[in-house]
C-alpha cells in the first residue's frame, strides 16, 4: 500500500476545515482530503448565516444568556463566553478572505432567528454557506503547497505510538480514491477532522449526501471520547415533502414575520411558547410533530403573508426558486413544512483548542462536541463555531514543534473478495432500513421501548456489516453503510443513558428534566457508558 506524508492532515471540506487549511497555508504542508468535489459539504447548504454580536443594539451578554438558554442546562458556559467574544473577528477574517455578506445603508445587515434576542445573524441573501465556501476556496487557489484530494473517502484513522511521549497518538488516516478504487494511507503528526454531520443516518434529512457520520465512527473507533450525540436537531421546516433530501426553509424566514400555522389557520406556537413561531428549534419541531400526529395532517404551513412580497425576493431568493420549482408562489401562498433532521450538536469531544481525547487528533465544525450547544444548538451558532475553533486549532499547531510517530505494521486487514451486485443490494436494503429505524425510534420523540428495539437491530446489523467489511474489498458504499450504522448505534447508546428529557432529547417515559442525576454530558469511549463527571464534563 502507498504512503503520503504532510505536516497536517485535513479531513473535510467545509468552513472548518478550509478556514483551518488557509490559517496553515505557506507555514505547513497541508493535505485536504474531500469525500466527494472540495465544495460539496453541509456549510455549502447553510441558508442562516454566522450569529454575532456586530448590531449596536446587542450586546455579548444577550448573545451568551441566549445561548445557555437554548442549551437547556448542558452548555460549557467558558466555551459559550469563549465563542461569543471572538466572533466579530473572525467575521472580519471572512471579510477579508473575500466574503461578500449581504449589506444595508453601508453595514453588514442583519437577520433573526429563533432563540435570538436580537437582530444578529450576518449573512449572503439565504445563501451563506455557499458565499463563503466561494471564498475559501479562491483563496485557498492562491496557495499550491495545500494540496485538495478530491473524490477521497477516509476509511479509518491511523493510530501509532509518541516517540517522546510513549502514548498513543493519531498519525493520520487510511484514505480510499473513489475513482481508482486504490487505497493508501496519508500520514501525518496532526490530523484535523472536519468531516461535517450525519443527518444521513436518519430517513429525511436537510444534509447532502456526504453527511454519513464518518468522523464520529471513525475517531470512536481509534479510541477517541463522544459525547452527546442523543442531541440530533430536527430543523422545524423543511420543505413538504420531504423525501429523501429535504429543502431546508431557512428559520430566517420567521426571523423576518412568517408565522407557522395549523392547516386550519390558528397559530400553532400560540400558548406553546412566548417568542411564539421564534421559539428556539426543539420547541417547534416538537410541537409540529405533536400537531402531525394529533390530527392527522401530513404538514402544517408557514405563512409569510406578514413579510412584503419585495423583501422575500430580496431576501430569500434560493428559497423562493426552490418552491417554483414544485408550483409554488412563496409571496402569495403559505409553504408545506415538516421537520428533519438537520444538525448534531454532539460528537468528538474537544477541549478549546478542538483537541480530542486522541493526541494528534483535533476536530472542528458540526463532527466536534465543543461544550457550546449544549442540549440544542441556538440558531447559526455553528458556522461561528466553525470559524472559531479551526482558528484556535490553527493557532496551537503553528505554536508547536513537530513530533514524531511510529505506526505498526500492519494496521488495516482489509477484505480481498470484490463486491457483486447481490452485496450492493444487501447494503442498499440496510441502510433504507437503518434510516427507516432511526426516524422512527431514534427521532424526535422517542420511549424506552422504541430505543431498546433501535440499539437491538442496529446491534444485529452492526455485526453484519462489520463481517463484510473485513472480506469485501475496500468500497465507498460500504464503508459509509458501516459508518452510518456505528453512529446510529452512538446515537441510541447515548439516548438510552438520558433518562430524562431536556432539549433535543425527548423521551415519553422521562418527560421531564432530572438536573439532580442528569446535568451532565453523556460521554461514551469504547462503547461504556461513562456515568460519572469525567474531566471533559468540569469545563461547563
Amino acid at each position: 500500500m502507498n504512503t503520503h506524508a504532510s505536516d497536517v492532515l485535513v479531513i473535510g471540506s467545509g468552513i472548518a476545515g478550509l478556514s483551518f487549511a488557509l490559517k496553515l497555508a505557506g507555514r505547513r504542508r497541508v493535505t485536504v482530503v474531500t469525500k466527494k468535489e472540495r465544495a460539496a459539504s453541509n456549510t455549502n447548504w447553510a441558508q442562516g448565516g454566522i450569529a454575532a454580536v456586530v448590531g449596536d443594539d446587542d450586546d455579548p451578554e444577550l448573545h451568551i444568556r441566549d445561548t445557555l438558554l437554548a442549551g437547556a442546562g448542558l452548555c460549557h458556559t467558558s466555551a459559550v463566553r469563549g465563542l461569543v467574544r471572538d466572533g466579530p473577528e473572525r467575521i472580519q477574517e471572512l471579510i477579508a478572505w473575500g466574503v461578500r455578506f449581504s449589506r444595508a445603508a453601508g453595514r453588514l445587515a442583519l437577520g433573526r432567528e429563533g432563540g435570538h434576542s436580537r437582530r444578529r445573524i450576518v449573512h449572503a441573501a439565504d445563501l451563506t454557506g455557499r458565499e463563503i465556501e466561494r471564498a475559501l476556496l479562491e483563496a485557498l487557489d492562491a496557495h499550491p503547497d495545500v494540496e485538495i484530494l478530491e473524490d477521497h473517502l477516509v476509511v479509518d484513522l491511523v493510530v501509532g505510538i509518541d516517540r517522546a511521549t510513549g502514548e498513543r497518538r493519531c498519525a493520520g488516516a487510511l484514505v480510499l480514491n473513489r475513482r481508482t478504487g486504490a487505497a493508501a494511507e496519508y500520514h501525518a503528526p496532526v490530523t484535523l477532522l472536519a468531516s461535517g454531520g450525519l443527518g444521513r443516518a436518519y430517513l429525511h434529512t436537510t444534509n447532502p449526501d456526504i453527511a454519513t457520520g464518518d468522523g464520529v465512527a471513525m475517531a470512536y473507533r481509534a479510541g477517541a471520547a463522544v459525547a452527546n450525540l442523543e442531541f440530533v436537531q430536527f430543523h422545524p421546516t423543511a420543505l413538504y415533502p420531504a423525501g429523501d433530501h429535504a429543502v431546508l426553509i431557512s428559520e430566517a424566514v420567521r426571523g423576518e414575520g412568517a408565522v407557522l400555522r395549523k392547516r386550519n389557520g390558528e397559530p400553532l406556537l400560540d400558548g406553546v411558547h412566548p417568542m411564539g413561531s421564534l421559539a428556539t428549534r426543539d420547541v417547534v419541531a416538537r410541537a409540529i410533530d405533536f400537531e402531525l400526529k394529533d390530527s392527522g395532517e401530513p404538514h402544517v404551513l408557514l405563512d409569510l403573508s406578514p413579510i412584503p412580497p419585495e423583501d422575500i425576493e430580496r431576501r430569500f431568493p434560493y428559497i423562493s426558486a426552490a418552491c417554483a420549482e414544485r408550483g409554488l408562489d412563496i409571496r402569495h401562498e403559505p409553504i408545506p413544512v415538516v421537520p428533519a433532521a438537520h444538525y448534531a450538536c454532539g460528537g468528538i469531544c474537544t477541549d478549546a483548542f478542538a483537541r480530542s481525547s486522541l493526541p494528534g487528533l483535533l476536530a472542528t465544525g458540526e463532527v466536534a462536541c465543543t461544550g457550546v450547544h449544549g442540549a440544542n444548538r441556538l440558531a447559526s451558532n455553528s458556522l461561528l463555531e466553525a470559524v472559531v475553533y479551526s482558528h484556535r486549532a490553527a493557532q496551537l499547531v503553528l505554536g508547536q514543534p513537530p513530533c514524531t510517530v511510529d505506526i505498526d505494521r500492519p494496521q488495516f486487514s482489509l477484505g480481498t473478495r470484490a463486491a457483486d451486485t447481490s452485496d450492493e443490494a444487501r447494503w442498499r436494503g440496510l441502510l433504507a432500513a437503518a434510516r427507516t429505524l432511526m426516524w422512527e425510534d431514534a427521532g424526535i420523540v422517542r420511549s424506552n421501548e422504541r430505543l431498546a428495539r433501535a440499539e437491538s437491530r442496529l446491534t444485529e446489523w452492526k455485526e453484519q456489516v462489520d463481517k463484510e467489511f473485513a472480506r469485501v474489498q475496500l468500497d465507498a458504499r460500504l464503508v459509509e453503510l458501516r459508518n452510518i450504522i456505528d453512529t446510529a448505534l452512538l446515537i441510541v447508546r447515548c439516548a438510552r443513558g438520558r433518562r430524562e428529557s431536556r432539549g433535543l432529547h425527548y423521551n415519553v417515559d422521562h418527560r421531564d428534566r432530572d438536573n439532580e442525576r442528569f446535568l451532565r454530558d453523556t460521554v461514551l469511549v469504547s462503547h461504556d457508558l461513562w456515568e460519572a463527571n469525567g474531566p471533559w464534563n468540569q469545563h461547563r
